[in-house]
């Protein structure tokens, strides 16, 4: 007969779904995660972080596993995924599709934090001298280990965090407290021997199974890389103008479940139904940056970049409508690396040109 959780952990749990979390997960905070600390700090010394160097802050990097780093006498990390996968995707407009479907709307951080920070607040009701940290995905914890100890789900091969029933499709967040609360089990990996996600990643950003080298992945390419694409990477980035799905996309973990019924948080920005890859091409885009990422992730991309991204984008689709914005960028656009990413688009292989 398995043991009813304690009165703290289903208040807690209750609450976790009140506030709109899908899946929730509890882990001893006592233990620091050596091994997954160890793989992190090889992932550094073999540069994969490329130029996320605030991935490499810090005195000694131990807040990411240690958790009495980030809050004293901590017992307990409470991890908590929400999924953002729609049932409606296929009727967003073309500039939406083009982007990771987590940052199709408003930026997701503020409304996770808002939850989490209210998850924490009833977390401190539950004793005398309670404390309790939200975390969300700015802070310095490597969330996925967290997670899988906290049997929130499993790593997969691609290294995203699968929740069983949920998928990938899931922001997470954490609420560490100092509320002692029995953990979870964690969960085998049960990837097996499929090989879907790593076949399907357009720039081979996989060495191995379970290892990504950001330096390939088109997330990195289009979200975090300031300058110039590799060209042997561009043809590989194909429409994807900010972040990239494709290997979440094939798993079947993913494919097998609905869409969340309140994903409609996640739903497109108005704007981007008339919004179309050649306008960030345009001599002004730049002063109506601002205005087009308003409260939107793209704006982490920066003009040059979605620009850049633009350009690759519009020469791996070959419409020989943007030719002429095409052209014209590249001979005359303020950046170099936009009119470099345009110039390869001109000539990559247009047809009846």
């Amino acid at each position: 007969m398995t043991a009813s959780p304690s009165p703290s952990k289903k208040l807690v749990t209750d609450k976790a779904k009140e506030l709109g979390f899908d899946a929730i997960g509890f882990a001893s905070a006592k233990a620091p995660l050596e091994a997954d600390f160890q793989r992190y700090r090889d992932f550094l010394r073999e540069g994969m972080h490329g130029e996320m160097t605030w991935l490499e802050e810090g005195a000694d990097l131990r807040e990411r596993v240690d958790s009495a780093e980030l809050l004293e006498g901590s017992e307990t990390v409470i991890c908590l995924a929400r999924r953002y996968q729609r049932a409606d995707e296929e009727s967003d407009p073309p500039f939406a599709r083009s982007i990771a479907r987590y940052a199709r709307g408003h930026d997701y951080h503020n409304g996770l934090r808002k939850k989490l920070r209210q998850l924490a607040a009833f977390v401190r009701t539950l004793g005398e001298r309670v404390e309790a940290r939200p975390l969300c995905d700015e802070e310095p914890i490597l969330e996925r280990a967290w997670a899988a100890r906290a049997g929130l789900g499993f790593v997969g091969k691609n290294g995203m965090l699968i929740v069983p029933g949920h998928g990938s499709y899931v922001l997470l967040g954490e609420v560490l407290t100092t509320l002692a609360i029995e953990p979870d089990s964690a969960i085998p990996e049960r990837c097996g021997s499929c090989t879907r996600c790593l076949d399907a990643c357009p720039t081979r950003a996989f060495p191995r199974p379970f290892v990504l080298d950001p330096r390939r992945c088109v997330a990195y390419l289009t979200i975090e890389l300031e300058g110039d694409a590799p060209e042997s990477l561009r043809e590989g980035i194909g429409e994807h103008l900010f972040g990239c799905d494709d290997c979440q996309t094939v798993c079947p973990f993913t494919r097998g479940h609905k869409a969340a019924s309140r994903a409609e948080t996640f739903a497109p920005l108005e704007r981007w139904s008339t919004t179309e890859l050649t306008d960030l091409l345009a001599p002004d885009f730049e002063s109506r940056f601002g205005e087009l990422t308003r409260g939107s992730p793209l704006f982490r991309a920066g003009p040059v970049g979605l620009a850049r991204n633009a350009a690759i984008v519009l020469g791996n689709r070959k419409d020989v409508s943007s030719l002429p914005v095409l052209q014209t960028a590249a001979s005359s656009h303020p950046s170099l690396v936009v009119r470099r990413a345009a110039t390869w688009a001109v000539n990559w292989g247009w047809p009846n040109t």
